[in-house]
């Protein structure tokens, strides 16, 4: 009897168990939070000239004299070299010979136009003999006119055997030593100008690609980082390096210290912008229909939701979402495959 009398109660407790709900399924979650950062790049370069031109002769010949020494200072009008010039004076001389004949000629026929220009008038030379010697004080004339050309031209050539200094500035290389055959235009020093300095880096595409227009550069000594200077990008090169497949860029900089020689080494450090972005650990991912999804708790009543998104950019660890979630949003991190749509949960961040 005893037995009849408990059985519906314990069936009536097995009802009970059944229609109980669960307990909250514990989940590590995170508070999305839009971040605007900034990212620091540092890169090694080197000091160059702003301005820096090679020097050479206009006319080809045997170097003579080339003295010059890296780092040697020049002054603007300073001798640099000198080329052999036997042949250039002879060819002054010549034409200076060929000028003082030009002159003669000049004064013998010049004196014959005035003889005839005068018997002429008085009628003792005919119109022709007049005209002959009228023609022919002209072209004598002309021949001066040439002679003179032609000295001046010896002159520049004999001239052109000096190469000078046309700025002050620093030898960075020097070429072709004394007693070498040297072509016009041949590089015999290159100067650096003291107008201006530049560091030089070789920068990848993508540093290129994301640096903000006109950005600050901040410019330091790589063996004494306390020697620095503010600089602006003044030229990148339109096209890489063949084999480096890295861009040079020119940073100019704004009154550099003395301590910044030429060929010194530098660290240049840029910081650039990162655009607002709403990241999430790669865990919460999920999918619903085939497109990403994360589940998104109700702060209300601690229930959770499966929200599609959108990726902008995945990671190792960090999932970029371009969009589907803003800032405040609760996300589950952790536990995301055991969770169903309504389903209560605990946050473990919320644990005592």
């Amino acid at each position: 009897m005893a037995i009849v009398v408990l059985l519906p109660l314990l069936a009536a407790c097995k009802q009970e168990a059944e229609v109980a709900a669960p307990a909250p399924r514990q989940v590590r979650t995170t508070v999305i939070a839009e971040e605007q950062g900034a990212a620091t790049l540092s890169l090694t370069g080197r000091i160059e000239a702003e301005d820096e031109a090679p020097l050479a002769f206009r006319i080809g010949g045997r170097l003579l004299e080339n003295n010059n020494k890296l780092g040697q200072r020049l002054l603007q009008g300073d001798l640099v070299a000198r080329l052999e010039s036997q042949n250039e004076e002879n060819q002054l001389r010549a034409a200076a010979a060929a000028l003082a004949a030009a002159g003669a000629q000049y004064n013998q026929a010049a004196g014959n136009y005035d003889r005839q220009r005068t018997l002429f008038r008085q009628g003792w030379a005919t119109r022709a003999t007049y005209e002959a010697a009228e023609k022919g004080k002209k072209t004598a004339a002309a021949q001066v006119d040439a002679a003179e050309a032609q000295l001046a031209a010896a002159e520049d050539l004999l001239g052109f055997t000096e190469l000078r200094a046309d700025q002050d500035g620093v030898v960075t290389a020097v070429g072709p030593a004394a007693g070498e055959v040297v072509t016009p235009g041949q590089m015999i020093v290159r100067v650096a100008r003291q107008d201006g300095r530049d560091a030089v880096f070789n920068v990848p595409s993508q540093v290129i690609r994301q640096a903000p227009a006109n950005p600050d550069i901040m410019v330091s000594l790589a063996d004494d980082p306390g020697v620095k200077v503010r600089g602006h990008v003044r030229e990148v090169s339109p096209q890489a390096d063949p084999v480096t497949r890295l861009f040079e860029v020119k940073v100019t900089l704004d009154n550099p210290p003395e301590a910044m020689r030429l060929g010194a080494t530098v660290n240049g450090v840029m910081t650039t912008v990162k655009d607002a972005v709403i990241e999430v650990p790669a865990s919460a991912l999920t999918r619903t229909e085939q497109q990403p999804a994360v589940w998104v708790v109700d702060p209300a009543n601690r229930t959770v939701a499966l929200r599609p998104v959108s990726v902008k950019r995945f990671g190792e660890y960090l999932v970029a979402i371009a969009d589907g979630l803003q800032a405040g949003d609760i996300v589950v991190t952790a536990g995301v495959q055991a969770l169903h749509p309504g389903q209560q949960v605990r946050l473990l961040e919320e644990q005592p």
